[in-house]
């Protein structure tokens, strides 16, 4: 490969992060969950661009941990949940190498549904003393007829199922389906 070549490559990678602000303020915006200024369900409210954009960046791996915590669940948990291998998951915090795509896509429709959740409950409900991200757990892994008695917890790791398990919620709120 000749020098200009590479030069123009290096070049070009080096000016992708810094090119667009999204990527700066996707940065900050992570910074503000990991400090819990902001709450991961706050996710909800993005636009779906805002969100691809988050995931693009790469998702921190310590989100699986807050997470987790919020929710109420051992971390294993939460993994087995969104179909990631405890050991990559360990690694990539230990080595602070933030979560693929697919990885992120997943940790991120979490957060998004408990924001859904606590969404739904603010608009059509009383609020006080409830918890969205405990309440999501414990839903995730109950029993489903509107899913022939599957829990929403094994559709959580691919997009389609958290598609389907999205749907369910809005259709709880709309009082289609209880």
């Amino acid at each position: 490969m000749s020098t200009t070549k590479q030069t123009h490559r290096a070049g070009a990678r080096r000016a992708r992060p810094t090119a667009g602000k999204p990527h700066s303020k996707g940065v900050r915006l992570w910074d503000q969950f990991l400090q819990r200024k902001r709450p991961l369900g706050s996710l909800y409210a993005m636009t779906p661009l805002g969100r691809v954009d988050l995931v693009k960046q790469g998702v921190p791996p310590e989100t699986l941990g807050i997470l987790a915590t919020d929710m109420g669940i051992p971390k294993e948990q939460l993994y087995a949940t969104l179909g990631v291998p405890r050991a990559t998951m360990e690694r990539k915090l230990r080595e602070r190498r933030p979560l693929n795509q697919d990885e992120g896509e997943r940790v991120v429709g979490i957060a998004r549904l408990v924001g859904q959740v606590d969404h739904m409950v603010r608009t059509s409900g009383d609020p006080k003393g409830f918890d969205a991200p405990r309440w999501v757990a414990a839903w995730l892994n109950r029993p489903l007829p509107a899913l022939g008695g599957a829990r929403p917890a094994a559709l959580m790791d691919t997009a389609e199922g958290r598609e389907i398990v999205s749907g369910l919620v809005a259709q709880m709120q709309s009082g289609a389906y209880a």
